[in-house]
């Protein structure tokens, strides 16, 4: 028996900037439907819901966090996320779990650019979005202006559908618009409220909203227009109608408000869940596909097929790995078969459980809009499609951030060492954004993020789970050398030790390439002055030497590399003398190429506000960038141009700093260039200081 029927569900993800106060929402909202017996709270560290102590310590969300509660007649699944730009994969993969967003606005700093993004990442997902303005207690909190800034920059229409009794330490309750009735709140979390006349300094502007309010309500239906321009008054269930039918179509944002650390102003929210939030079977699943380019189209109901989205995974240090999976149609019981589309795999599922915070409870039976988890499944991993049958059809796969911040990562111990690249793996299993790789040059491991932060949360986890230490630093540059000139020269290898001796002897001619053209390596021998069986090993030891140049040790690319003449002898030649022979030509002709330094060149896009754009090119011209054009993306401009690597290792911070977090930016490899003389001599120096340090 399932815990809620599906007409009955809704499914609630809650979002905003950080700091908005959201799991202080979510906290009221549980401790109300006495799901929890205490209201908790992020700061005092015993919020059911910011369990992780990487939250704990930070006093804020870093992971999606899962509980539910039940509501009159409904079963209600909240899913927490963090409000950081680190952690938006948390964010977007919580998308694809629910079918209404929860926008929490803090009422002294409004709508910041992180929840510009995330009402677009909202939008374009097709979630129902509602609002509810927090911290109306709080000092500078002003209900008035964050409306404005909804209608500014979300651009839709605003639906108050309560109003604050005061504010800041004035702040004593709401008032329900549609009722026109007063509640004055208890300020210690309680959640109980008392009915009391409607303050008549508010009397006036109650009455405006209350006309605006219908009249929106009114156009959601041209019947409901036709009877509001007659006059006659619309009965509560036509208006509880027209809010359902008016979320559902984003006619307008629904507006409550109130304080979720006082736990005031957070029932009649409650309500509005219950009575018009879009329920699982209402919803339209996306279209499944194949390798063939053929469709699947799947209904929410219990009598389909069963389809599951894993939208997270986490590790349980008692029950191992668990996939945290959104069922979109179908039903699910333990101890059943279930096929992983994407790998093509079958999986057994055995106990089913829910998430409560940490807690985790049994469950006997999951259908459409239950969200659930599965330990240890083996082949299964975030976003992967589950089906109740072997069908090769999977559902689309979301498209995540290209990490922006990369750091060199350095294990501690010869142990850690060993566990590091698993340890990582887990992580990147729970994380799609985050990346690891081990840079062929410089031997590091780089550990790929959003930004500082992403990074240390994930070198957090990489010691506290795995017992894993690692440091940070700014990674190496992985710079090549080149020529600029030709040179012959030979390379002679002669060694009599008694018996048979060495002796290889080799004339190089070198001489550089266009850029990106690589090596070349071409046989100029006439008349066999050096064996044919000899010549791959000039050019193997060329190549080798080919791995560290003069400058900085640094690998050479775009040279041409021609052997043409030489002599051998019959007994104390050998494939060995003639590779050290060609080493040795190489390196003498290095010296006499005047080599140069040549840098990675990025393409880069940043995106950012108008009002910053001046800023910015300021910064990317002081960067050594070179602007390539602009184009405008709506309220925000696009900047192209290539800036050497070196210059942006660290940008992403600065980016933030300087646009207040609204700008973001892509980047990637373009070509090489050479360094400019006066840096290049800088970085040979530091080079040399470092290998003699060695």
């Amino acid at each position: 028996m399932r815990k809620y029927r599906t007409e009955n569900l809704r499914d609630v993800i809650i979002m905003s900037q950080s700091g908005a106060g959201k799991t202080s929402l979510a906290e009221a909202m549980l401790f109300n439907a006495k799901a929890t017996t205490r209201l908790g709270k992020v700061l005092d560290g015993n919020s059911v819901l910011d369990f992780e102590p990487e939250e704990v310590k930070r006093q804020s969300s870093i992971f999606s966090a899962l509980h539910n509660y039940k509501w009159k007649n409904s079963g209600v699944i909240i899913l927490d996320t963090p409000g950081d730009t680190n952690f938006t994969s948390e964010v977007i993969l919580g998308l694809k779990s629910a079918d209404n967003a929860l926008f929490v606005i803090d009422a002294i700093d409004s709508i910041k650019p992180y929840s510009e993004n995330l009402w677009k990442m909202a939008t374009e997902e097709g979630l129902t979005r509602t609002c509810f303005i927090s911290k109306m207690d709080r000092e500078r909190a002003n209900f008035e202006a964050v409306l404005a800034d909804i209608t500014e920059i979300f651009e839709i229409k605003p639906l108050p559908l309560t109003l604050p009794i005061g504010a800041e330490e004035s702040f004593s309750g709401i008032v329900d618009v549609l009722k026109k009735k007063a509640y004055l709140c208890e300020k210690d979390g309680s959640g109980t409220f008392k009915e009391a006349p409607v303050p008549s300094d508010m009397l006036d502007a109650l009455e405006e909203t209350y006309s605006k309010v219908i009249e929106d309500l009114a156009e959601v239906d041209d019947a409901l227009m036709e009877k509001y321009l007659e006059g006659t008054e619309l009965t509560p269930e036509e208006l509880e109608s027209a809010l359902a039918s008016g979320l559902a179509k984003g006619l307008f944002l629904p507006v409550f408000c109130g304080s979720g650390l006082l736990n005031a102003g957070v029932q009649p929210l409650m309500d509005f869940i219950s009575a018009s939030f879009v329920s699982p079977d209402k919803i339209t699943i996306p279209v499944l596909t194949n390798s063939k380019g053929e469709t699947r189209e799947l209904k929410p109901t219990e009598e389909e097929v069963f389809c599951g989205y894993v939208f997270k995974t986490m590790s349980d240090p008692y029950t191992g790995t668990l996939s945290v999976i959104r069922c979109l149609s179908g039903t699910l019981s333990p101890d059943s078969n279930i096929y992983n589309a994407k790998h093509e795999v079958k999986e057994r599922v055995g106990s089913i459980i829910t998430l409560e915070g940490k807690a985790q409870k049994p469950l006997e039976t999951v259908g459409p809009g239950d969200i659930f988890a599965v330990a240890k499944l083996k082949e299964t991993k975030t976003s992967d499609t589950l089906l109740g049958e072997t069908l090769n059809f999977t559902l689309p796969s979301p498209a995540f951030p290209e990490p922006i911040m990369n750091m060199a990562v350095s294990p501690k111990t010869k142990a850690d060492v060993e566990k590091i690249m698993p340890a990582f793996q887990k992580l990147m299993d729970e994380d799609p954004v985050l990346k690891v790789h081990r840079d062929e040059q410089t031997g590091e491991f780089i550990l790929s993020g959003l930004g500082q932060l992403h990074i240390e949360i994930a070198v957090d986890r990489l010691k506290r789970r795995f017992g894993v230490e690692v440091e940070l630093k700014t990674p190496k540059v992985p710079y090549k050398e080149t020529i600029t000139a030709t040179a012959e020269v030979q390379g002679k290898h002669k060694k009599q030790t008694g018996g048979h001796g060495q002796f290889g002897d080799c004339w190089l001619r070198v001489e550089p390439l266009e850029r990106g053209q690589g090596f070349e390596f071409v046989n100029g021998i006439v008349g066999g002055v050096i064996p044919r069986q000899y010549i791959p090993a000039v050019e193997k030891g060329v190549i080798e030497s080919m791995q560290n140049g003069p400058l900085a040790g640094n690998p050479v690319v775009d040279i041409r590399v021609t052997v043409y003449f030489g002599s051998y002898h019959d007994v104390d030649s050998s494939e060995m003398a003639f590779k050290i022979a060609g080493s040795l030509a190489f390196k003498k002709a290095m010296e006499q190429c005047r080599p140069i330094l040549l840098e990675p060149i990025m393409n880069i896009a940043v995106t950012v506000p108008e009002e910053c754009m001046g800023d910015i090119m300021g910064d990317l011209n002081s960067r050594r960038a070179k602007i390539e054009g602009m184009t405008a993306r709506g309220k925000y401009q696009e900047l192209k141009a290539q800036v050497p690597l070196a210059e942006v290792l660290t940008y992403a911070p600065n980016l933030t700093s300087i646009t207040s977090g609204r700008g973001t930016f892509t980047m990637n490899f373009s070509h090489l260039d050479p360094v400019p003389f006066n840096l290049q001599e800088k970085i040979v120096e530091e080079a040399k200081v470092a290998r003699d340090g060695k």
